[in-house]
């Protein structure tokens, strides 16, 4: 059921966005006559490579520098690429991984391999499921870039800031999955676009009806501000980003 709904819905979306991904792409094309797509390597279920697409709000070559986290300031974001990012339209061109059933709609965001490299053996629970386009995370950590804003070294605040949370948000979702969930959960994203506190209000009680306990219930309503934690499976904060070779 969940893959025939992806599909369905992918595909009417493809078709009602054609429009307006052709005049975005048009737009960033403008800008310096370069291709208007970015092709990411990400990781997905089974730990498998593939390429996600997205409409590229960055300078070309922007990921020759090997950081994978962008904060607001990035000075890599294009002036376009900074509206596009802020309504989400980055992510539309996803719709096709989520067609070729790479991707769903709702599931852990994906990740680049330098960082899966990091997870914890629990953490690996999130490459046991199709990565989405959305989830309760997504929602969650929507501000990542003015979170990362002015940190000396993005990559290590994520991984001591963003991504404890955004895991264990993750597995909560693997525990809980359904057709129903994924439904309530794409709602809350678009409610998002129009007014984020209602959304999160509304997110920390399903996580509150996902029994996820206290701590994610108040990271979910993100009324407090965030504070390192340990990656689900290990005992100590991450204190050092290490690059795999």
């Amino acid at each position: 059921m969940k893959r025939l709904f992806d599909f369905v819905v992918a595909l009417l979306g493809l078709m009602v966005l054609s429009p307006l991904m052709f005049v975005l792409c048009l737009l960033v094309w403008l800008q310096d006559r370069h291709s208007p797509f970015y092709i990411a390597n990400r990781m997905g279920r089974g730990e498998k490579p593939y390429r996600m697409v997205k409409l590229r709000s960055m300078v070309i070559r922007a990921d020759a520098n090997k950081v994978d986290s962008t904060a607001n300031n990035d000075p890599r974001i294009t002036t376009l690429g900074h509206f596009i990012r802020r309504l989400k339209l980055d992510e539309i061109p996803q719709l096709w991984n989520v067609l070729k059933g790479e991707m769903s709609f709702v599931g852990p965001r994906p990740n680049v391999k330098r960082e899966t490299d990091l997870y914890t053996r629990e953490e690996k629970r999130l490459l046991s499921v199709r990565p989405g386009i959305t989830d309760i995370s997504s929602i969650v950590f929507s501000d990542e870039g003015a979170i990362l804003e002015g940190k000396p070294d993005p990559d290590l605040a994520y991984n001591q800031l963003i991504r404890p949370w955004k895991s264990r948000l993750g597995l909560l979702y693997i525990e809980h999955q359904s057709v129903a969930l994924d439904i309530r959960l794409i709602v809350l994203t678009l409610v998002s676009a129009a007014s984020r506190p209602s959304a999160l209000r509304s997110l920390a009680r399903v996580v509150n009806d996902l029994n996820g306990g206290p701590d994610l219930v108040r990271v979910a309503a993100r009324q407090t501000p965030l504070e390192p934690a340990p990656p689900p499976g290990a005992d100590h904060v991450v204190q050092a980003r290490v690059v795999a070779n």
